[in-house]
């Protein structure tokens, strides 16, 4: 069985990897922490495509609650291991620096890049040890060029962005690539609240994107086809720079 992990799988993004995943024939394990109702609602549409799946609750950027939850599985499953791990789970807490609240830089910081050692850490050996493996972490178009009022969020993501290029070039002798996705905007609860109007005027192709285009994405890194790209950082921003 050729399993998948995705962390914040429940919902927007997280939800359409998890759902073309399944498709593909992956044992998707949806990882989520809080919202019971929508990582329930996404195991069963993964389930009524004829896919398979489990969920996996707890918290990315507590170490020991990963770790934890992470073990627990591995013992519940002998001789199977994570192939691939989409480190999508991040929040945005959005102030400018000179009102930045210290829970706002630490939580963010912790959701995605703390997050990205707490879970991938843990999964990497078997992928190591068995020459097969596919990370793919969930940058942003903030880690790229930043943008201001995201100080917090552009830290986390282009701290992101490094780390997924340092660790391609451990791991990429033992058949294990590690790409980063920077979405602009694109359509999820992460976007609620901007001005989309306005937005669109600043994009080229003068539309937000969708999750699903987010997803196809992350089909063909994890394919054969994809084995001899790695290290790199790839937009789907609509052209915005």
């Amino acid at each position: 069985m050729k399993t998948a992990l995705v962390t914040g799988g429940s919902r927007g993004i997280g939800k359409a990897i998890c759902l073309r995943l399944a498709s593909m024939g992956y044992h998707v394990i949806v990882n989520y922490v809080s919202n019971d109702a929508a990582a329930e609602a996404t195991l069963a549409e993964i389930c009524s495509a004829g896919g398979s799946g489990e969920l996996l609750k707890f918290n990315v950027a507590d170490r020991e609650e990963a770790l934890k939850c992470l073990a627990g599985w591995q013992e519940a499953h002998p001789g199977e291991y994570v192939e691939v791990l989409v480190n999508n789970a991040g929040i945005r807490k959005d102030n400018l620096l000179l009102w930045l609240e210290g829970d706002e830089w630490y939580n963010v910081i912790g959701a995605s890049l703390n997050a990205f050692y707490n879970v991938t850490r843990p999964l990497l050996q078997p992928m190591v040890l068995k020459k097969k493996g596919r990370i793919i972490n969930m940058a942003s178009l903030s880690g790229l060029k930043g943008l201001p009022g995201q100080t917090n969020y552009s830290a986390a993501k282009g701290g992101l962005i490094s780390a997924t290029k340092a660790l391609a070039q451990e791991v990429a002798a033992r058949k294990v690539t590690v790409n980063a996705i920077a979405p602009g905007f694109i359509s999820t609860d992460m976007t609620t609240g901007l001005d989309e109007e306005a937005l669109k005027k600043e994009i080229p192709a003068k539309r937000f994107g969708k999750p699903e285009e987010v997803a196809a994405l992350v089909a063909f890194l994890v394919g054969d086809e994809a084995s001899y790209i790695t290290g790199q950082v790839i937009s789907i921003n609509g052209g915005l720079y």
